[in-house]
Parts: C-alpha cells; sequence; structure tokens
C-alpha cells in the first residue's frame, strides 16, 4: 500500500465523499478537489482545493503533485464529456499518473442508455493519454429505486419486465477505497460493479412496499407515454432521452448482469435492495 497523497473528486457528494471518509479513517493523506469547498466535508488532514472539470488551469494547480486520482462522473449535462476531456488532460500536464474513473455498466459507444455513451467517449480518451486507468463501472445505484417512484407512489417508465442489478453506493466506495489503496495493481482492469440480484421494476415495487410499508406500485409505459409524463419538467431534449433510456436499458437487459466482482474484490458481498432499505 501507498501513503502517497490520493485526490479525490467528487467529495461534496454521496459516493465522493464516502470514499474520502473511509481514506481519512484509514490514515491515508488526501486532496479534495472540489468546486465548493463550504460543501466539502470536514476530515482530519486533508487538503481542499478548488477545481471545475471544465476549468483546465485549475486542474492541474490542484492535481500538481498527486500520483493518483478517484474522479468521480462529472454532473449530468450536454458538455459533460468535453469536460471530463479538460479534466483528464490537465491531470496529465499535472504529472498524475494514474485514474481511477467512475463510469457505468456495459459503457458502450452504441449503449441503449444514452449517458452510457458518454461514459464510453471518457473510457476512451483516458485510453488514449499516458495514465494508468481503472474503470468503475457501476449499475444503477440501489438508493435510486425509491425515488424512480412518483408522489403517488407509482413507479413509471418502459421497462417492461426487464431487470436490473443494481449496486450500493456503498459498495463501490469499498470497492474505489481498495483500488485506491493498491496503486498499481488495479491499473487496466474494467470493473463491473452490480448488486446479488436482478429485479424487474414490479418486484423493486414490492420489496419497497414490504420493507417500507410504503406503497409502491409499477406501471410499464410505452416509449410514447413516457417522453408524455416527463414533458412537464421541461427539461432539455438530451435530458428527457436520457430519463427514458434508463427504462429501455433495462427493459432490453443491459442492466441485468450479476457480476462477482464487488465481493471478489472487498471479500464482502454485496448489499441487496432490501438491506438498503433496512439500513435507512
Amino acid at each position: 500500500m501507498s501513503d502517497a497523497t490520493i485526490a479525490v473528486t467528487g467529495a461534496t457528494g454521496r459516493l465522493g465523499a464516502q470514499v474520502a471518509r473511509r481514506l481519512a479513517d484509514a490514515g491515508l493523506p488526501q486532496r479534495l478537489v472540489v468546486r465548493d469547498p463550504s460543501r466539502a466535508p470536514d476530515l482530519p488532514g486533508v487538503d481542499v482545493r478548488m477545481a471545475a472539470y471544465r476549468d483546465g488551469a485549475a486542474v492541474r494547480d490542484a492535481l500538481t503533485g498527486i500520483e493518483t486520482v478517484f474522479m468521480v462522473s462529472g454532473a449530468e449535462s450536454a458538455e459533460r464529456v468535453d469536460e471530463h476531456r479538460t479534466f483528464i488532460d490537465a491531470a496529465v500536464a499535472a504529472g498524475v499518473r494514474r485514474l481511477v474513473y467512475t463510469s457505468f455498466a456495459g459503457a458502450r459507444a452504441d449503449a441503449t442508455f444514452t449517458l452510457a455513451r458518454d461514459h464510453w467517449a471518457t473510457e476512451q480518451h483516458l485510453r488514449a493519454t499516458p495514465l494508468a486507468w481503472t474503470f468503475l463501472r457501476n449499475n444503477l445505484y440501489l438508493e435510486m429505486m425509491p425515488l424512480f417512484a412518483g408522489r403517488d407512489g407509482v413507479l413509471r417508465g418502459p421497462a417492461g419486465d426487464g431487470k436490473v442489478a443494481g449496486v450500493a453506493i456503498d459498495d463501490v466506495a469499498d470497492v474505489a477505497v481498495l483500488v485506491l489503496r493498491e496503486p498499481g495493481r488495479h491499473d487496466g482492469q474494467v470493473y463491473e460493479l452490480s448488486g446479488p440480484q436482478a429485479l424487474t421494476l414490479e418486484q423493486v415495487a414490492e420489496i419497497i412496499t414490504f420493507v417500507t410499508g410504503r406503497q409502491t406500485s409499477y406501471h410499464d409505459e410505452t416509449v410514447e407515454e413516457a417522453y408524455a409524463s416527463r414533458a412537464v419538467y421541461q427539461a432539455p431534449d438530451w435530458q428527457v432521452e436520457a430519463w427514458v433510456s434508463t427504462y429501455l436499458a433495462i427493459r432490453d437487459g443491459s442492466l441485468a448482469t450479476v457480476t462477482d466482482t464487488v465481493e471478489r474484490l472487498t471479500g464482502v458481498a454485496p448489499l441487496t435492495l432490501d438491506d438498503l432499505l433496512r439500513l435507512g
């Protein structure tokens, strides 16, 4: 294990914050690279630097002297791939040697889920740099599942009877920390991270109802209904397409693969949706 300072991005978000806390608990030096330092977690021995992914000069300054970076994918936007490329190029210019990137399950140029294509483009850019890389291709986060339901308790989307093998953020954080603490061992690896079971959205609704007592059901929309029901949000076209294609990726099996990666790497079985809901 190395005691070199590790840079962690996204520490004001849930995954990045959990990774930062685990590294702090292990007594490892780290530098948090965030857009808003006032929101950074208050952890012992942590250096906080301000830099947005799109600001290459600030990123280069923030990463100078760093060998390993944990790069949480940026906020969803039409410019996200360009921002990722700017960040990666700045990391190279700063002398970074290794980058661990949070990608998405089954990332491909023609992925059904449109944002998985962004992750693929980012992966390809990383592959073309001199950086050593590790890709954590996370399935949908289990924490998102209850949030799919509307105020009426209905989970709507054109997912049919397709399945999703969602993974808990805690389990992704455990894998990320393990990879970060073992520099070199995981270089060039693509880790597909899932939970221990693949569920239909009807099963998801049943589990939420059973564990929480909140009556939840699933309505299988047509694609046309899905676009129409989301028009009220007046979101840009790319975002609505991303929302709808999430369900289409479930329907066509893109997110149904259950892997043993979490348990194989950490030695601990990943959380189920039932486990997560009971933990609160």
